[in-house]
């Protein structure tokens, strides 16, 4: 599929999925939303693709939300007055899918369903979605020119795209909470300090380092394990006791050791390094998917 608002490129088993409206500023827009969704579920059952890195062409990594588009900017039906339970029950149908749904919520939901590990080389200017896109992300590298912003107190909006979950699991509630009332703009060190991001590095470096920390992810490693160790971490760390996670472990272990653990036992004991050959999605064991829905 070709893409009107991203680039999409393999190359050693690391896709680089990148915002490419440079000269909006990468700035969001519905049609971003529903290409970056399609993204993320075809990355996700590529084979080729072990990894991804997301980053932004030219300056900025993402402005935010474009808010030149005529009518609400964020592609909302007006007309409609929708309700808890509307979202409850209806939350798939077209009314409520195409005008109600926040989308950059479903861009993140995407993102948190993916198989496959994904880092954002923060490159330039990363506000609004631009920054809640990046929380469902599991690693955030900026250049030291990022510039990074959870800005809706400033338009008299909330924070959206499922950020008000991920960013006081990142950085603690205290520093969500400072960082969404104030509205402020932060540089890249500012973000590190606050346990937003993980590393800074000058511009040239960026993609260097984002492709680095994802080749130790996939380099002889199995692609079934890190696919069940990311939805592992991220759906059990929300569950109210740990008997739920030991639940699902278990069912991970047992299938992991009848395919690549076995492979991964050999090679050990052979002193060599593995030849995992499990793939995702096929190889997933069964009961990844009612699980992971």
């Amino acid at each position: 599929m070709n893409y009107n608002t991203l680039a999409w490129s393999v190359a050693d088993g690391i896709l680089t999925l990148t915002l490419n409206r440079p000269e909006q500023m990468n700035s969001f827009t519905v049609e971003m939303a529903n290409e970056l969704v399609d993204a993320f579920n075809r990355a996700s059952v590529d084979d080729a693709v072990r990894a991804v890195v997301v980053t932004g062409a030219g300056k900025a990594f993402c402005a935010g939300m474009d808010l030149t588009r005529p009518g609400n900017v964020f592609g909302l039906d007006e007309t409609q007055r929708p309700t808890l339970r509307d979202m409850n029950q209806r939350l798939t149908e077209p009314a409520i899918q195409n005008g109600v749904r926040d989308t950059g919520g479903r861009v993140v939901l995407a993102i948190y369903n993916c198989a496959k590990p994904v880092i954002a080389a923060i490159n330039g200017a990363a506000v609004g979605i631009g920054a809640t896109m990046t929380l469902a992300m599991d690693f955030r590298i900026a250049s030291e020119k990022a510039r990074i912003g959870f800005v809706f107190g400033k338009i008299g909006i909330t924070p959206e795209a499922c950020s008000t979950w991920f960013l006081p699991r990142i950085v603690g509630i205290q520093q969500a909470l400072e960082w969404c009332y104030s509205a402020e703009i932060m540089d890249a060190h500012e973000a590190q300090r606050g346990g937003l991001v993980k590393a800074v590095v000058p511009p040239d470096q960026l993609l260097a380092e984002a492709y680095k920390l994802a080749h130790k992810f996939v380099d002889n490693r199995s692609a079934v394990a890190i696919a069940l160790t990311r939805q592992m971490m991220y759906r059990n760390s929300a569950q109210p006791h740990p008997l739920e996670a030991h639940k699902v472990d278990s069912l991970a272990i047992f299938y992991a050791s009848l395919q690549d653990g076995k492979e991964g036992v050999r090679s050990f004991l052979e002193k060599r390094a593995p030849q995992f050959k499990a793939k995702v999605p096929e190889d997933l064991p069964p009961f990844y998917e009612n699980w992971a829905k």
